[in-house]
């Protein structure tokens, strides 16, 4: 009896081995081709428990696009957009990358992950000419979130022209579950042209070198994530944001206006090593996580909080939440009332014909300039901009005997309180610099009569004149 169950016993032992070595094997045995993608979406995570051999392919291609509305721009780019497509892999996995520099382009390429641990972070093993492929193999040692950039001479430029992404050595042991995940890239561009110049704007490299950038951008062009493009969650989600900074210079202050992180992984490491911030600072090269749940529906603001760079130089987004709201949380306004009464003077509005459809330089000024602020089709930011969709306050100046205000506030600025359509609004709104007289005119024309509004339209010699009764 005892003969027989040791025969068996080991008989059930070399059948346990021979299966480990049969699954060890079949393990290592499989082979995936990484899903890719153009932010902000982020592939899905990984939920295999082992290792894998995964085959990356990324295309280098130098494309003219819009960095903003009006204005293009010739963009060097891993995989067609800027940031280059986001790349998932697991810790352990053994990559084989496959970089192609498309026969159009001009020049040579290669790539530097940060990920990789080897000469150059792959650099020195994908240097490739146009019309020609380069393989090189690498193990993903490292867990966290990495920045991959192009390392070809000049570094600088080939950087400054869009040429980054974001790679994330998933951990074996992942980060907790999370409703949304997004990718932000934040980079700054330097074009021979000022901010909104239209036509295709050359690279400046005096700009670069004195780190004076012309756009502060997210995801490659300003209004990238603003309106139709905006990310979205709902009320009760947590939210996982992978943001990068492809530099090639500035750091990032990186704010959510109205949210706080409830985690931050900084500088992209796998620990959540502060909780409840308000802003983080990414490096130029760098990356950090951010997580957070939605509680209050809105629109939230992303922003470098450098905060000129969000107003004058596009580094805006915006994450739509839907759901229901919850006052005890935020109540909304509950009063408003009169602090200073104040009398202002009325002037009876002129009566014009029908103005025609604006010109299409006004409609590209304000997309360059105001839809930051106050959107694409002048509605406005509850709360924080006022419209110029339907205002009254803004069809009581423009209908006035005396327009010289409405220039005032473009070429000077304003701050204080407003009331647009029985809603009060106290922000700051900057002065517009650089736009011309016949810019002026236009942007005051599409305003004026555009989204409902009506007024009569503004000449050269009507701005010339509001700038002299301006002038100290």
């Amino acid at each position: 009896m005892k003969i027989h169950i040791l025969k068996y016993f080991a008989i059930s032992i070399v059948f346990i081995f021979l299966f480990s070595v049969y699954i060890s094997c079949t393990q290592k045995s499989i082979v995936e081709h990484a899903l890719l993608t153009d932010a902000p979406q982020v592939p899905p995570s990984i939920t295999r428990s082992h290792p894998a051999k995964v085959i990356v392919e990324l295309e280098v291609k130098e494309v003219v696009r819009n960095i903003a509305e009006g204005v293009q721009y010739t963009f060097w780019t891993f995989g067609g957009s800027v940031p280059g497509k986001f790349i998932r892999i697991r810790e352990g996995d053994t990559v084989e990358f496959h970089l192609a520099n498309h026969p159009a382009n001009k020049l040579p390429h290669n790539i530097d992950l940060h990920a990789v641990t080897g000469p150059g972070g792959g650099a020195a093993s994908s240097f490739t000419a146009p019309g020609h492929k380069s393989q090189f193999t690498f193990r993903a040692l490292n867990p966290g979130l990495y920045v991959y950039h192009c390392a070809t001479a000049p570094v600088g430029m080939h950087v400054a022209n869009g040429m980054y992404g974001l790679i994330y050595v998933q951990p074996k042991k992942s980060l907790p579950p999370v409703d949304r995940e997004y990718y932000i890239m934040q980079s700054d561009f330097y074009t021979k042209g000022a901010f909104g110049e239209k036509g295709l704007q050359p690279f400046s490299m005096e700009k670069a070198i004195d780190e004076k950038p012309t756009y502060v951008v997210f995801n490659g062009a300003v209004n990238s994530l603003v309106g139709d493009n905006a990310i979205k969650a709902n009320v009760g989600e947590t939210v996982r944001l992978f943001v990068g900074n492809g530099g090639p210079n500035l750091v990032s202050s990186f704010h959510v206006i109205g949210e706080i992180f409830d985690s931050v992984y900084t500088e992209g490491g796998v620990l959540a090593n502060q909780h409840n911030v308000q802003t983080t600072l990414v490096p130029a090269g760098g990356s950090s996580i951010v997580e957070f749940k939605m509680d209050v529906p809105g629109t939230y603001i992303l922003v470098d909080h450098s905060i000129l760079r969000t107003f004058n130089k596009g580094a805006l987004g915006m994450l739509k939440a839907g759901g229901k709201e919850d006052k005890s949380i935020y109540s909304g306004k509950e009063v408003d009332e009169n602090y200073i009464e104040s009398k202002v003077s009325e002037s009876a509005p002129p009566t014009s014909p029908q103005a025609p459809k604006e010109e299409k330089s006004g409609q590209q000024i304000f997309a360059n300039t105001c839809a930051m602020c106050h959107q694409a089709e002048g509605q406005g930011l509850a709360g924080v901009f006022p419209p110029l969709a339907h205002s009254d306050f803004l069809m009581k100046i423009a209908k006035s005997g005396d327009r010289t205000q409405l220039v005032s506030i473009v070429t000077k600025g304003f701050s204080g309180k407003v009331t647009v359509n029985g809603k009060d609004y106290n922000n700051v709104m900057t002065p517009l610099s650089g736009l011309t007289d016949e810019d002026l005119v236009a942007v005051l024309n599409y305003v004026t009569n555009s989204w409902g509004n009506s007024a009569p339209r503004f000449s050269v010699e009507e701005i010339q004149k509001a700038k002299a009764k301006l002038s100290p």
